[in-house]
């Protein structure tokens, strides 16, 4: 309580806003704890809380009442949105671990293209010259660096001033992220449900699939790779038209 009184205090100038900090505190441990499942070791949990009340201190002084959504709701996508902006300044990712996503992806991608046919492990190892210990370690580190980047898409689609031309274009990634996600090999598919609609950890994920939990972080590496490969067209595409 007294970590939660520390931070509510700056935020009482707002009508109700120490009310709704102290309220919501458990809300900041909840999203903190749920990313960090998520994330490498390396990332402590206080850091995320610390600005997970960051971000919930401006989400009580800004929220007002015709908003058209629950404070909890709007409270989320801020907290969220702060401890993603923390992680980013923490710079957790070495610069080599995106370099080497964005290898695996274009590998990926070229064998896709070559064979029309989802890309194998062994195949992907094989065109970047790794072994597929190696390469397993890759899709490890790849899944906690490209986490960052679609939390933090889900963030931007929910800014304080809607802008219309970049609402479209976060309904067409959407659309384009959800088919790319139901084209998915099985596992893969089950594997990104499991963990982003269900809310499993990867050791859960693992039980489900009677695999390991190390397993289940390759496959989830392997299915976030497979999706930043496949939608680079849409990415690298000009704006598009409404």
């Amino acid at each position: 309580m007294n970590a939660v009184n520390r931070y509510a205090a700056p935020a009482a100038a707002g009508a109700g806003g120490e009310e709704l900090i102290l309220r919501h505190a458990e809300l900041v441990k909840r999203i903190a704890y749920h990313l960090a499942g998520r994330l490498p070791p390396s990332v402590a949990v206080d850091d995320l809380i610390q600005a997970g009340m960051l971000g919930l201190m401006e989400a009580a002084a800004n929220w007002s009442m015709n908003r058209g959504a629950s404070f909890e709701t709007y409270a989320g996508i801020r907290i969220r949105g702060a401890m993603i902006d923390a992680l980013r300044k923490l710079d957790w990712a070495p610069r080599s671990v995106h370099r080497r996503a964005r290898a695996v992806a274009a590998a990926v991608r070229a064998i896709e293209q070559r064979s029309g046919r989802d890309a194998r492990d062994t195949e992907v190892a094989d065109e970047l010259g790794l072994s597929l210990e190696d390469y397993h370690r890759v899709l490890q580190d790849a899944a906690c660096c490209q986490l960052a980047s679609l939390e933090e898409a889900s963030d931007d689609a929910a800014v304080e001033d809607a802008d219309p031309f970049r609402d479209a274009a976060d309904a067409q990634f959407r659309e384009a992220l959800s088919e790319a996600i139901a084209q998915l090999p099985d596992r893969e598919r089950l594997v990104m449900s499991l963990y982003y609609s269900d809310g499993l950890n990867l050791k859960e994920i693992g039980a489900v699939l009677e695999v390991s939990e190390s397993r289940a972080c390759q496959l989830h590496g392997q299915a976030l790779t497979r999706l930043r490969a496949r939608l680079t067209d849409w990415r690298d595409a000009p704006a598009r038209s409404g």
